[in-house]
């Protein structure tokens, strides 16, 4: 029987941590649980099985050695260790990443993230930049309601942008160049911005707002977050299709046919139907109570009161939500995830590590530290081909780090690296869910999307740090 490398890695890991010698200021059983932690990040960045299934087994051994008590410093019990390892199906957050996923099959089998999208691209699309205009805009049209950039832009964007640039002989064996680079580059780099731009429009964003309130102690509105960034993700988004159109050029500047195209296929889709107005009803009725009843309602509660509303409505059935692989494997996946990054804390790990990074960190200013430590987060995702992985393993370290070092305003260095998560999926073909879609759909070549990846995320980390870091100053965020 021939042994999978990728399954031998994250088990060679672990032992290996496991059998270093405890470091002083640790207890046995933390640094244990750090080397299980260890080996089950390597087991969702290699994938030799379901991301979901590691996380659970993960949590499954925590539980069995008794590895994580109550709370630090006290001996773990059996106890303890199964509530704990339950504890993520409980959070609150897990199960709005759930209920977004609905949000997101209600546009999708209603039609209307199809019919936006068409709207756009005949209202905008008789020029090359109108085009991309387009595109953007139905992406920012979807990414409230979709924590899945690549159920938003894999699954309802590029689908239609891919009938685009044959109309124009533009083929990835022929004439990529000619309008096809430019609109897959644009429909990548915007789901980008906006899954930064919105709490619910990126699932690890969900992710990073429960670790931040378990390793920090606070947390985000969804209003707070959407003011917070608003200054950087605003002026990206819409520099972004004019970005890309100097950068990365298209050589043809008219797209006549592709307004034609679009009211062809809207005329197939026939008038709107009930289930499409009664969809955009209730999104925009969840966006203004994440918006403005904060005070009333949890951003969750809201959430499953519109997935209520679907259901009576009829614009989703209770079979398609039960039939929903996707969304509850996520929730187990994140449900495990959210659990096994709280352990860290729980044991002791985030104190003590704290501790020895801060110590190692003293002499410099409060603000070299802080864009240091976002600079670090956002371009070691090279090393990541996961968003949720990078969340999990370095986002509890690096706060933990941040709150060892005196001075550093928590609330503006926190929404800064959540910020970068959103961002960093421009960096490389692997870097996001969309970016193996665009990269494969051969328009872009190899050393194009390495060369744009780069060089887009400096642009993006640039603008994020150069006009966000003295605005959240300015705001006072503590």
């Amino acid at each position: 029987m021939k042994l999978d490398w990728k399954a031998i890695v994250p088990v060679a890991i672990g032992l290996a941590i496991w059998l270093v010698p405890t470091p002083q200021g640790l207890q046995p059983y933390a640094w244990q649980y750090f080397a299980l932690f260890t080996a089950v990040i390597a087991a969702l960045v290699l994938e030799p099985i379901p991301a979901a299934a590691a996380g659970l087994m993960g949590i499954t051994l925590a539980a069995a050695l008794n590895l994580v008590p109550a709370q630090a410093g006290v001996a773990p019990t059996t106890a303890d260790a199964l509530r704990w390892a339950l504890s993520g199906f409980s959070n609150g957050t897990v199960w709005l990443i759930f209920v977004a996923f609905m949000f997101a099959m209600g546009y999708e089998k209603t039609g209307l993230g199809r019919r936006i999208s068409l709207v756009l691209i005949k209202k905008l699309g008789r020029s090359t930049l109108g085009l991309g205009y387009a595109v953007a805009l139905a992406d920012l049209a979807l990414a409230p309601f979709t924590p899945s950039n690549t159920a938003r832009s894999g699954g309802v964007i590029f689908p239609i942008i891919k009938n685009i640039p044959p109309l124009y002989g533009s083929t990835p064996e022929s004439g990529a160049r000619k309008i096809g680079g430019y609109l897959m580059w644009t429909a990548l780099s915007a789901t980008c911005v906006t899954s930064t731009m919105f709490l619910t429009a990126l699932a690890p964003n969900l992710l990073a707002l429960s670790l931040l309130e378990k390793t920090a102690k606070f947390t985000f509105t969804w209003n707070e977050w959407f003011l917070s960034l608003a200054p950087a993700c605003i002026i990206l988004f819409a520099a972004l299709p004019y970005l890309v159109y100097v950068i990365y050029p298209p050589e043809i500047k008219r797209s006549d046919d592709a307004p034609r195209w679009a009211g062809e296929e809207l005329a197939k889709m026939g008038a709107l139907t009930r289930k499409e107005i009664t969809m955009a009803g209730l999104a925009v009725f969840a966006l203004v109570l994440w918006i403005f009843g904060g005070k009333l309602f949890d951003a969750t509660t809201v959430a499953l009161m519109a997935l209520s509303l679907m259901i009576l409505t009829g614009v989703v059935t209770w079979e398609d939500i039960t039939g929903h692989k996707t969304a509850w494997n996520v929730l187990c996946w994140f449900a495990t995830l959210v659990a096994l990054a709280d352990g860290l804390g729980k044991v002791g790990f985030l104190k003590w590590f704290a501790a020895l990074a801060a110590g190692a960190m003293s002499g410099f200013s409060i603000s070299a530290l802080m864009l240091a430590l976002v600079l670090l987060f956002f371009f070691i995702h090279y090393m990541f081909a996961s968003l949720t992985a990078h969340t999990t393993a370095l986002l509890p370290v690096i706060l933990a780090t941040a709150m060892g070092i005196p001075g550093i305003p928590m609330k503006t260095f926190a929404i800064l690296i959540c910020a970068t998560l959103g961002l960093m999926g421009i960096l490389t073909p692997y870097a996001t869910g969309p970016s193996p879609v665009y990269y494969g759909c051969g328009y872009i070549t190899r050393k194009e999307f390495w060369t744009l990846g780069f060089v887009f995320g400096v642009i993006f980390i640039g603008v994020l740090l150069g006009v966000n870091f003295p605005y959240l100053l300015m705001r006072g965020a503590s």
